[in-house]
């Protein structure tokens, strides 16, 4: 019985979110774009995440947690660190680094995070030299952050971020800090999990005398083990999000083990900006919201005792500019 109300409910959330999706693609949307800073913020950190359509809040549980929900820290049963390196059009590089330590003096799991985002060199140009003034000057985006994340109960847990965030733009710079906090509620049903988190909320970061909100965003996701083996594991989580500077957005994602070492993922993102369509309607810039797809796949690599190494590949079209391929490095000691 529990079962059959379970998957009633499964099916029902579904189609929800399809209708809704439905609904969104056929409508023409106005979104607030633009107005926030530090969209590092927002760029996905994981691989595994990514190739899950970014739908992670509710499925995290190794050290990635530090970006997308805190309350999967306490996942952790051992030390681990976590290396991404990602190349974005228009040069930008993305470096991120977190490492994970779980502490019984503190009854959690600490989590210490970088992410790093640099423009390169670029031309400077002005009024009176469209082409360029034989100056260059560069950008970059960075932030230091410290989780910590427990269990309240076998099934519930949360945790919570605080970021020192930085950015620079030639000789122009800023500081400021956010934070993160999430939960994770366990039903113990198939592992379905409900979890929800609210990042990058803090203070105005102020440029000269430019004051600039951060890209405050709640999420709200569910996760459970379609297919449950001693050789296979099957899991699906759906995802949404309401942006401050943008319309709500859907994600949906799977990812199949196979006796749990190597893995494949899929996912589809719904009112992505890179993703869709944009033109000027009666003096506005109107977007029609479209699909995007994501697939990826990971490796687990045990040496030594309880130590392994993991590796994690994505794919993501970004339509006009390029495709974007993450690459995720992980080490658990």
């Amino acid at each position: 019985m529990q079962y059959k109300r379970l998957t009633h409910t499964l099916k029902s959330g579904a189609l929800a979110i399809c209708a809704m999706a439905l609904f969104s693609t056929a409508a023409h949307s106005q979104a607030k774009v633009g107005s926030t800073g530090i969209q590092s913020l927002e760029l996905e950190i994981s691989a595994r995440g990514m190739a899950m359509g970014g739908a992670f809040t509710a499925v995290v549980d190794d050290v990635s947690a530090v970006f997308y929900n805190p309350a999967g820290l306490p996942y952790l049963f051992y030390k681990e660190a976590m290396f991404t390196q990602v190349v974005l059009p228009s040069d930008l590089s993305l470096s991120f680094f977190a490492l994970g330590l779980p502490m019984e003096s503190i009854g959690g799991v600490l989590g210490i995070s970088a992410s790093f985002l640099s423009t390169g060199n670029i031309l400077e140009t002005d009024y009176n030299n469209p082409t360029g003034t034989g100056r260059f000057f560069s950008a970059g985006e960075y932030s230091l952050a410290l989780s910590y994340g427990r269990y309240l109960t076998d099934r519930f847990s949360v945790g919570f971020t605080m970021k020192f965030l930085g950015s620079d733009l030639a000789d122009v710079s800023a500081t400021g800090w956010a934070a993160d906090i999430g939960t994770i509620y366990n039903t113990g049903f198939r592992d379905f999990k409900v979890a929800m988190s609210i990042t990058n909320f803090g203070p105005d970061m102020t440029h000269i005398e430019s004051a600039t909100p951060l890209p405050i965003n709640f999420h709200f996701g569910a996760s459970i083990n379609l297919v449950q083996s001693a050789d296979h594991l099957a899991i699906l989580s759906m995802e949404g999000s309401h942006p401050a500077d943008n319309l709500e957005k859907y994600q949906g994602g799977m990812e199949y083990w196979f006796h749990d070492k190597y893995a494949l993922r899929g996912g589809v993102r719904v009112n992505q900006d890179l993703d869709s369509k944009f033109e000027i309607v009666d003096g506005a810039i109107v977007r029609s919201v479209g699909v995007g797809l994501t697939f990826g796949g990971g490796v687990r690599l045990p040496f030594g005792e309880e130590r392994e190494m993991r590796i994690d590949y994505a794919y993501q079209n970004y339509q006009i500019l390029t495709e974007v391929h993450r690459f995720t490095f992980s080490l658990v000691f």
